[in-house]
């Protein structure tokens, strides 16, 4: 069955315009999973609370977000459909279930591209050498989603090339760098990755600790699920979207190590990032190996991975609500459910640019946007959770495979997930700048209270679910 009569069967038409191959599909989950992004994301604060023995959390959060992998990929396989959580949830379970997911989904991707357009911005002040002030940092970081919003309106090939050229900087960049600095510019010995450097203090015990960092080094490996994004959008999606997650996650997994292990033994004073006092230390890294002539490309560097991960994000995004309001199922569901004529899914992108930005209006004061930044880190691990709880119950029902080894890494899955969403969520002091508001420490579980609370108004009052008959029937048995 070919990828239009398979949309078909599914119950959709081909809109958008099907031309990535599984590696313009991998360049969507790199850039949006984007190494430079992630490890500027974790370096700090986990070192700040662990040492460079935090490094050693990564391989084992590695291994749980493939867990999560292996459940997306064998979902895709089946419904290679935009708006995968959505889709998903509502064929396993049921037409509520589905819509909360993709409910939720689409919020925590939204407001995660408000904190990627924020903390792009810093970047471009860098560049020009000029000191940032909170209007200026929301002017520029929406600046940055009007950006990524004008690319992605021109269809899925300019996406590609402007994503591909940006992560393609960024991956021999970082490679290089971390090469460089493991190999030319190393200053200690590894046995300094097994040492805290008494930062572990700060949350009152090792193992206070390590769950810090292991619900930090989360972050890091969260966005593979942009290759679901633009399943319709890919030839031979069944196949290719599966693999291209694998690849993006683990290529990205090993860019990441291999950095976070090269700047950890390459720092000039590890001592003064765990005691809070070099809050760059991936530049300070840098910089000292390199000299002082790579600050400005190194900028370069970084302002480009940013600029990556919003276009691809976004554009992620759009087509989640794409595919909520092509089944009238989302507020405005006429207006965001648009295709132009560059088939690329304006609607969505509009709607998602507008609460990116707005979200961003936070920026003007610094507790409030670290309380959506804080939500917008968090909030991706739910979906994910959701997903694998799907995925079990379509095993329970017999609409997915149930075999032993199949069942025992959906369960897995859902353990890690369920444990991670708690540890990502749990409101932490040491996660909060000094001082921070309650609110600040607790962004996750109000963020996350607010999301469902408003969805599942809406499913009372709108009662979106009774418009969507359970479909069940399965595309492909292979996985």
């Amino acid at each position: 069955m070919n990828d239009t009569d398979q949309l078909h069967a599914l119950g959709y038409r081909q809109e958008l315009r099907r031309s990535l191959s599984v590696l313009g599909n991998i360049t969507m989950g790199f850039a949006v999973v984007a190494p430079v992004v992630a490890l500027y994301s974790v370096a700090q604060v986990g070192t700040t609370l662990a040492g460079p023995a935090w490094v050693l959390t990564l391989p084992f959060v590695l291994l749980g977000q493939l867990l999560v992998v292996y459940v997306y990929a064998e979902l895709v396989a089946r419904w290679p459909l935009a708006g995968g959580p959505y889709q998903w949830g509502r064929r396993l379970v049921g037409p509520a279930y589905g819509w909360l997911g993709g409910w939720v989904w689409q919020f925590a991707v939204m407001f995660g591209n408000t904190t990627v357009a924020y903390l792009a911005a810093p970047w471009v002040f860098a560049l020009v050498g000029v000191e940032p002030t909170p209007g200026g940092l929301v002017a520029v970081a929406i600046g940055v989603v009007v950006l990524a919003t004008f690319v992605n309106a021109y269809g899925i090939n300019v996406l590609r090339l402007f994503v591909g050229l940006g992560i393609a900087a960024e991956a021999v960049a970082s490679v290089l760098v971390g090469l460089a600095l493991l190999l030319v510019f190393r200053q200690h010995p590894f046995a300094l990755l097994t040492r805290t450097l008494g930062a572990e203090e700060l949350s009152g015990s090792t193992f206070s600790a390590f769950l810090a960092v292991i619900a930090v080094a989360g972050w890091a490996f969260i966005g593979f699920d942009a290759c679901v994004s633009t399943a319709e959008e890919t030839k031979d999606a069944s196949r290719q979207v599966p693999r291209a997650m694998w690849w993006a996650l683990l290529s990205v997994g090993s860019v990441v190590i291999l950095n976070a292990v090269a700047v950890g033994v390459a720092h000039p004073d590890p001592a003064a990032v765990a005691a809070g006092r070099d809050l760059d230390p991936v530049t300070t890294a840098v910089v000292h190996g390199f000299g002082s002539w790579s600050d400005k490309p190194f900028v370069i560097v970084v302002l480009t991975s940013f600029l990556a991960c919003a276009m691809a994000s976004q554009g992620g995004a759009a087509r989640g609500l794409y595919s909520l309001a092509r089944d009238d199922v989302f507020p405005f569901a006429r207006f965001v459910k648009r295709v132009n004529a560059r088939q690329a899914p304006i609607g969505g992108l509009v709607t998602g640019g507008l609460i990116s930005a707005a979200g961003l209006l936070f920026g003007l004061e610094s507790s409030a946007i670290g309380s959506l930044i804080s939500f917008g880190t968090a909030a991706t691990f739910l979906p994910f959770f959701l997903v694998a709880v799907a995925a079990l119950a379509g095993r329970a029902r017999g609409l997915l495979p149930r075999s032993p080894g199949r069942t025992a890494l959906t369960v897995l899955a859902l353990l890690w997930t369920g444990f991670e969403l708690v540890n990502v969520w749990w409101p932490r002091e040491v996660l909060a700048p000094p001082g921070a508001p309650w609110y600040q420490v607790w962004a996750a579980f109000i963020g996350g209270a607010v999301v469902i609370g408003g969805g599942l108004a809406y499913l009372v009052v709108r009662r979106p679910q009774e418009r969507l008959a359970p479909v069940v029937a399965a595309v492909s048995d292979s996985a």
